[in-house]
């Protein structure tokens, strides 16, 4: 049996990851490749091979394109991920989701368009948290 669609993506990232902390503002253009958390708040565009992840408490105004995305914070802007997209229960996003497959929890906010790149049908999510 596959165990990759029962895990998530931040449970898949490995190596060290950049940190944007709570407190911390940064505006421009982010480029890279690896893994970026933001706790703080963006304003711009970023183009990365990896995965972004956006906290709880975190703001993005601006394009997000990644490999992979994680949202659990507030984005005003568009995001596009490579592969998967994660949008949990406190997350509220203004734009328009692309990516290969959606996941998104109860309690998300999305005002705007999601689109899949990926396969027609539908793919089981298993929460494994819950169990």
């Amino acid at each position: 049996m596959n165990e990759s669609r029962h895990r998530r993506v931040r449970d898949q990232s490995s190596g060290k990851a950049t940190l944007i902390n709570e407190g911390c503002k940064i505006s421009g253009e982010i480029t890279g490749s690896g893994d970026l958390i933001v706790s703080g708040e963006v304003a711009g565009d970023c183009d990365i091979t990896g995965t972004v992840s956006l906290s709880g408490n975190g703001y993005w105004q601006g394009t997000i394109r990644a490999d992979n995305v994680i949202i659990a914070g507030q984005v005003e802007g568009d995001i596009a991920a490579n592969s998967k997209v994660e949008i949990t229960d406190t997350a509220r996003i203004v734009g328009t989701v692309t990516g290969e497959a959606i996941a998104v929890a109860e309690g998300a906010i999305v005002e705007g368009v999601m689109r899949t790149t990926g396969r027609s049908d539908p793919l089981e999510f298993v929460e494994k948290r819950d169990s």
